[in-house]
């Protein structure tokens, strides 16, 4: 059984990560130790996490929520890249805090506009939005977690470490209340479309101060890619029209000037010239886009020709020169990478072609005989003689894992079509999770687009303080609670006074009153603590 395959190449992996590289980033499996790579936070156990709820292994996601709030600290002196920590460690937080409660971890109240995880994920966020604050509003690509933007940082960035935030960050201004994660993402990726070419093209790296383009070519591979695939995934998350037609637009300008017979080359952004007559791995994501605005023809069409390179080789080099039909010097590694497979899982559900589960086989082939060692699976280095590097880059269990065992596994939750669905109560009133329709981030992070709305912030979905105090009593007549979680968040001290915690007679209602509004209507309060208040006090163990 494939998926059987693909549980047992990821349990190989992670054991052996768990045993020989925790905590570090990542493990490297030729040594059978551990090395920091993107920051020192377990990254691999960041990214890996909701892979183990996709393989049904609920024990060890549980565990791991746990380990991960004891451990990891975002306050260290460490330069950070702002793209990876935002789509590995962001992404990989947010997706495990709104896959808990379906994992059996116990949630706070007011979850899933609250809990640790999405605190978590809001403390790493808050660290990179220093390198935001630039004229153009389109950020560095560095930054260090305890100083901020380092003095004399390079204001040089590529396009997708400016396009491939809306996604994660919205999805924290939706949970938290805070506007200015999304403000930041939605300012860069507007940016970025006022500085196209007049053709309609952007390049590959641009000045983040001065807004001039250093590196000119335009394609949809490394460098541009995920600011593509976010403006979709952000339009089908938020609905938003704008996102779309920003897409569609570049859309056509990479057919016209970059696609020839179902390959998409390099071209100069301004001119139109071809600049590469390359293929890269990473550009194997754009079948799988295709197929998310339902463009299936063209999706499988140009799917097939990446295919055949793979079949050529047994995996993807890093680069392919389309003319000479063979990989480019230095450029012949597969460091395992999910992209391919990616675009096979989504073209799968969309048209069940058989070809697509022939992929899926064979990638598990590959992997099992080139790059299986005895402690993980190592990057391999040079596709042709199959020499390994002591590498595996903390996508291997975050994606490639993921989206086999998702091709694989027609049942699984994540392609729920929206005929089951859990119904969580908020201080807003009722909310519906887990119905499907999930959006990954590039890092195969999936974020459930319900949950953006269980935390607005509106007047008129917000609960009466009176309504909610009779539905509160009528639900628990005779039990006694107090106002625990208001101290921790350093507000509303009061409710620590004994005179504040109701007692079981017949004034309890009054005083109850009394210091619930002083605690809800203290101006200085943020958005969160009071929702902390609102949720412990109204909803505990109801």
């Amino acid at each position: 059984e494939p998926e059987e395959r693909v549980r047992a190449m990821f349990y190989h992996a992670y054991e052996h990560y768990l045993e020989s590289a925790f905590p570090y980033d990542e493990l490297r499996p030729l040594t059978c130790d551990g090395q920091d790579t993107w920051g020192s936070f377990s990254l691999t156990l960041i990214d890996a996490l909701d892979t183990l709820l996709i393989l049904g292994n609920v024990s060890e996601f549980q565990r791991v929520v746990s380990v991960l709030q004891e451990g990891v600290d975002f306050d260290i002196d460490v330069n950070a890249s702002v793209f990876e920590t935002n789509i590995r460690v962001v992404g990989g937080l947010l997706s495990a805090h709104l896959l808990s409660k379906k994992a059996g971890v116990e949630v706070e109240v007011g979850w899933p506009c609250s809990g640790p995880l999405l605190r978590m994920a809001e403390e790493a966020a808050r660290k990179l939005l220093p390198a935001f604050q630039t004229p153009t509003g389109m950020p560095y690509g560095t930054v260090n977690l305890l100083h901020g933007v380092n003095p004399g940082e390079t204001p040089v960035t590529c396009t997708a470490g400016i396009g491939t935030f809306i996604v994660e960050f919205a999805t924290l201004s939706h949970l938290t209340g805070d506007p200015v994660f999304e403000d930041v993402a939605r300012k860069a990726l507007k940016a970025l479309w006022k500085n196209r070419s007049d053709i309609g093209l952007v390049g590959n790296h641009i000045d983040v101060i001065t807004a001039k383009w250093v590196a000119q070519d335009a394609g949809i591979g490394a460098g541009v890619d995920s600011y593509f695939e976010y403006l979709v995934k952000g339009a089908i998350l938020l609905q938003d029209k704008e996102l779309m037609s920003m897409f569609l637009e570049y859309n056509k300008a990479i057919k016209n000037y970059t696609k020839f017979d179902d390959w998409y080359l390099w071209v100069q952004m301004y001119k139109g010239t071809v600049s590469m007559p390359v293929f890269q791995s990473l550009e194997a994501y754009w079948p799988g886009l295709q197929s998310l605005i339902g463009d299936v023809d063209n999706a499988m069409r140009t799917f097939l020709n990446y295919y055949t390179v793979w079949k050529q080789f047994g995996g993807l080099p890093e680069f392919y020169n389309i003319p000479q039909g063979y990989t480019v010097d230095k450029r012949e590694g597969y460091p395992l990478r999910p992209e391919l497979i990616e675009s096979a899982m989504y073209l799968y559900r969309a048209t069940r072609d058989p070809t697509l589960l022939e992929l899926g086989r064979d990638a598990v082939e590959s992997i099992e005989k080139i790059s299986k060692v005895d402690c993980g699976f190592a990057t391999i280095k040079d596709l042709r003689d199959h020499r390994l590097d002591n590498r595996m880059e903390s996508f291997f269990l975050a994606e490639t894992v993921k989206y086999l065992y998702l091709l694989f596994d027609p049942d699984n939750f994540i392609h729920n079509d929206g005929s089951v669905f859990d119904v969580v109560i908020t201080p807003y009133g009722e909310c519906v999770l887990n119905a499907g329709g999930y959006v990954f981030n590039t890092e195969a992070h999936p974020i459930d687009p319900a949950a953006l709305h269980c935390c607005r912030k509106r007047k008129e979905e917000q609960w009466e303080v009176e309504d909610l105090m009779r539905e509160f009593y009528s639900l628990k007549k005779n039990k006694k609670f107090t106002l625990q979680r208001a101290a921790d968040h350093g507000e509303g001290e009061r409710a620590k006074d004994p005179e504040d915690a109701p007692s079981e007679k017949g004034g309890e209602k009054r005083n109850f009153k009394k210091s619930s509004h002083s605690l809800l209507s203290c101006p200085s309060q943020s958005f969160n603590s009071k929702l902390a208040v609102l949720g412990q006090v109204f909803l505990d163990n109801t």
